[in-house]
């Protein structure tokens, strides 16, 4: 009995460890892998293509000194330069992207499924944070003012947000823990969804009323896509 108790820890222990190990971007096993973006075929990332057909031009991309353009209604832009956006980056597990905010500018409350985020402010003053999950069915709020090379980190699969609460523009530059970290962007995942979820579910979750739901349905939500 001892023994069988034995092996299900060990095997609890293995599962555990397991979950942890695959939490992230898996490590590659060669030197690079180059996107193959003509490959019909499906894979959990992207198929590499011949050395022969590699270039330099496959791990680099320009323009980031650009400002990017914020006239919009969240006064904000984002440019990512991921997997995407360089072929080279696959199965290497980093990305990163250039965030300009116009006054009063705000990247939205939104999620990184895959990847740990680390921001750096060129320009500016920018409001930052981040909620826990619900540890202790509480959800903390952590809080930050950055001023220029300021740095602040928003851990994985965690709701934050920048809010520039200024009035002049913010430039910054984030670096993601993945080569192609996704993005949730919690007001349009919970109201721009198609199919848009029940107008009754999401009154009684958010305790309102049907019509209040049906108005914010309605709305254009602006995609963050970072």
């Amino acid at each position: 009995m001892k023994a069988k108790i034995h092996l299900i820890i060990v095997a609890l222990h293995a599962l555990s460890t397991s979950s942890v190990i695959w939490a992230s971007d898996p490590s590659p096993l060669q030197d690079f892998c180059v996107t193959d973006n003509n490959s019909k075929v499906l894979v959990n990332g992207f198929v590499c293509k011949s050395m022969d057909g590699m270039k330099a031009e496959d791990f680099f991309t320009y323009g980031l000194y650009k400002p990017g353009n914020t006239i919009n209604k969240l006064g904000f832009n984002v440019r990512a330069v991921n997997v995407n956006t360089i072929p080279g980056l696959n199965t290497l597990g980093v990305s990163m992207a250039r965030i300009d905010f116009s006054p009063r500018g705000l990247n939205p409350p939104h999620t990184h499924p895959r990847a740990t985020e680390i921001l750096t402010v060129l320009e500016g003053e920018l409001y930052v944070g981040f909620v826990t999950s619900n540890i202790g069915q509480t959800n903390r709020l952590f809080t930050k003012i950055l001023k220029k090379v300021d740095v602040f980190v928003f851990p994985q699969g965690l709701v934050h947000f920048q809010f520039n609460r200024g009035h002049t523009r913010v430039v910054a530059i984030t670096a993601l823990s993945s080569q192609n970290s996704g993005t949730i962007t919690i007001a349009n995942a919970v109201f721009g969804s198609k199919t848009p979820i029940s107008d009754e579910v999401l009154a009684k979750a958010f305790r309102g009323d049907q019509k209040t739901v049906d108005r914010l349905q309605a709305q254009f939500w602006m995609d963050n896509n970072n």
